[in-house]
């Protein structure tokens, strides 16, 4: 009696079925992408130069603990009332001379920032600060700069700063975007961003 052979499977088709099933998946599947924080670093600077120096009223220092606490200036403050105060201190005008600001509407305290040119914020942290308490402060201080230059943008252009940043990086933007550009311009140059993280401490 002779042996019967074993039947053959056909796998011609198999190579077909696995790409079509890996186009599939590729179509069908959402990849989560996490979205980070929108902050431009600095470019580095191969040649080392010392840093203007500054005057220390010039400086709002805000310094978070490891307890999530926030000090300011070396008193603790709520977390409410930290925009506020920034804006006081960088909206303050307390310059005098060349250094006089003319649309600042601050309290114009000689003891604070001479102009939102001069002025420093400067965040620091603990190396056990957590981490969304430390990016939670520094969206208040961010805050705070949009804020002034929201009030500017009104008073020069009737329009809110954050409006025309929104605009202006629209890529169907149909209106005249070098025009846009130069307004930003103007209002950056007024309230310029000057917020400094140091390194954390121990």
């Amino acid at each position: 009696m002779a042996k019967r052979g074993a039947p053959e499977v056909n796998a011609g088709s198999m190579a077909d079925i696995a790409f079509l099933l890996l186009i599939f998946f590729l179509v069908t599947t959402t990849i989560e992408t996490d979205s980070g924080i929108t902050r431009k670093l600095p470019p580095i600077d191969d040649q080392q130069e010392d840093p203007p120096p500054l005057k220390e009223k010039n400086i709002f220092i805000v310094l978070v603990n490891a307890n999530g606490d926030l000090l300011v200036e070396d008193e603790q403050m709520e977390f409410e009332d930290l925009r506020q105060a920034a804006v006081d201190f960088l909206d303050n005008g307390g310059g005098t001379g060349d250094e006089a600001c003319d649309y600042c509407q601050g309290a114009g305290d000689p003891k604070s920032s001479d102009n939102p040119i001069k002025a420093v914020i400067s965040l620091q942290n603990d190396r056990k600060t957590q981490y969304g308490r430390y990016i939670a402060v520094q969206n208040e201080l961010v805050a705070a700069y949009n804020e002034l230059r929201d009030r500017e943008a009104n008073r020069l252009y009737n329009t809110d700063f954050t409006d025309m940043e929104a605009a202006y990086n629209d890529p169907e933007f149909n209106g005249d975007k070098e025009k846009l550009k130069e307004r930003i311009g103007v209002i950056k140059d007024l309230f310029p961003q000057k917020l400094s993280e140091a390194e954390p401490k121990r």
